[in-house]
């Protein structure tokens, strides 16, 4: 599965892979593999983006249109 959406979040936020994976504690190369597909995301690395984006896992994992988070 390709995780279009955290990759289109991080470019609309003008943010290099780089960038957000130390804001993650992951490497590059790590964070890479998560947005290509070719490596499934820990979910405390899928909190963290949603958290990051304010936005709710659902949307980041296709499974909503509504980035919204409702707690």
């Amino acid at each position: 599965m390709i995780f279009q959406r955290i990759k289109d979040l991080r470019e609309d936020a003008d943010l290099t892979q780089t960038e957000l994976s130390k804001y993650l504690y992951i490497s590059q190369r790590s964070y890479s593999h998560y947005e290509n597909g070719t490596r499934d995301i820990p979910i405390n690395v899928l909190i963290a983006i949603a958290d990051f984006y304010n936005v709710s896992i659902d949307y980041l994992l296709g499974r909503s249109n509504h980035k919204e988070f409702t707690p």
